[in-house]
C-alpha cells in the first residue's frame, strides 16, 4: 500500500491528512523525520517509515481492508485480551472502529491520539465501561501507547498486546537477541522451555518469552540495518512467525508473506481471561512499544 499516492479527504494540518484505502479511513502523516499511517479501524497503526529507511512495518500484501475483518500486518491492538481466551479472539478492540481525538506537530515529529470506549457492541461482548487513547508519537522513532482506564464502578481484568509486525527482507538470514531465555511454547501445549540467547528461525515460532530484556533487537543483515524494539507496561514479549505452513492457511497472507515479516510483540500475558491484571474504578494502565533503527 503506497500511502503517498492515495488522494486525501481530509486536510487536518500541514502534516496530518485522512485517506482512504478499500473501506478504511487512515489518518496519514508525513513529516520530514518520517511518514506514517494510522487505520481508524481498529486503531492500527499500518505503515511507519523514518526518511531514507524502508517501512520498519510489515503489511500483508493480501490484507483485507473492508472495514470488518481485523488487519494483517502492522500494529494490531489486542485488547481487552490476547488470544484465543475468548470470542472474539485477540479481542474487539482491533475490529473496532475508533475516533480521532487530536493531532500534534512540530520539528520533531507528530503525535495522533486515537480513543476507544465502551458503546452497546462493546458492551454486549464484555460488560463493562472503559476508555481506551491510543497514543501515536512519528518521529525518527515510533512510540505507541495504549492508555488504558476503567471508567467503570467495578474493577475489571484485562489482558493485551500491541502485535507489531516487523520488516525483514529474509526471515531465514535474521538474527534476534534480547528476547530472554526463557518463553512459554505455544506450539508445544504451554509447555515451559529455555532457549539460547540468539535467535535465528528455521521453522514456525509462537512463543511467548517471559523475562525479556529492556530491549529486543532484530538484526536484518539484508537491509543492513538493526530494528530496536523497547516495550513497557508488558511482563512478556511475544515472537510469531507462522513459516509456510501457517501462511498458506491464512487467506490474508499470501503463501510467500511469511519471509519477510517477524512479529516482535509488546505484551500484557494471562493463561486465561481471570489472571489478568485487574484495573480498580479511575486505575490506569499503559502499554507501549518504540520502534527505532541503526
Amino acid at each position: 500500500m503506497d500511502l503517498h499516492s492515495l488522494p486525501a479527504l481530509t486536510v487536518l494540518s500541514d502534516c496530518v491528512t485522512v485517506v482512504e484505502h478499500d473501506q478504511v479511513k487512515i489518518v496519514r502523516v508525513i513529516h520530514d523525520k518520517a511518514t506514517a499511517g494510522i487505520a481508524l479501524h481498529g486503531g492500527h497503526v499500518v505503515s511507519f517509515q523514518p526518511a531514507g529507511q524502508p517501512d520498519l512495518i510489515w503489511m500483508s500484501d493480501a490484507a483485507v481492508f473492508d472495514g470488518k475483518a481485523a488487519l494483517r500486518g502492522g500494529i494490531p491492538v489486542c485488547w481487552p485480551w490476547f488470544g484465543r481466551l475468548a470470542n472474539p479472539g485477540h479481542g474487539f478492540a482491533r475490529t473496532s472502529e475508533w475516533q480521532l481525538i487530536e493531532h500534534r506537530e512540530n520539528e520533531h515529529g507528530v503525535i495522533v491520539t486515537l480513543g476507544l470506549v465502551h458503546n452497546d457492541a462493546t458492551m454486549a461482548i464484555w460488560p463493562y465501561h472503559f476508555s481506551v487513547r491510543l497514543h501515536v508519537e512519528v518521529s525518527e522513532q515510533l512510540t505507541v501507547s495504549l492508555e488504558i482506564t476503567n471508567t467503570d464502578e467495578k474493577a475489571w481484568v484485562f489482558s493485551g498486546a500491541l502485535h507489531t509486525y516487523l520488516n525483514v527482507a529474509d526471515i531465514t538470514q535474521v538474527t534476534t537477541t534480547g528476547m530472554g531465555s526463557e518463553y512459554i511454547d505455544s506450539l508445544q501445549d504451554a509447555k515451559v522451555c529455555h532457549g539460547g540467547e540468539t535467535l535465528v528461525l528455521t521453522d514456525t515460532i509462537d512463543r511467548v518469552y517471559t523475562q525479556p530484556e529492556a530491549q529486543v533487537y532484530v538484526q536484518d543483515p539484508v537491509l543492513q540495518r538493526t530494528l530496536i524494539v523497547e516495550n513497557s507496561g508488558h511482563n512478556a514479549a511475544v515472537l510469531w512467525n507462522p513459516w509456510a505452513q501457517g501462511a498458506a492457511s491464512l487467506s490474508d497472507m499470501t503463501d510467500e508473506g511469511y519471509k519477510t515479516m517477524l512479529c516482535v510483540e509488546s505484551t500484557l500475558h494471562a493463561p486465561c481471561l481471570a489472571a489478568g491484571k485487574t484495573l480498580q474504578p479511575g486505575e490506569q494502565h499503559v502499554l507501549a512499544t518504540t520502534l527505532s533503527v541503526k
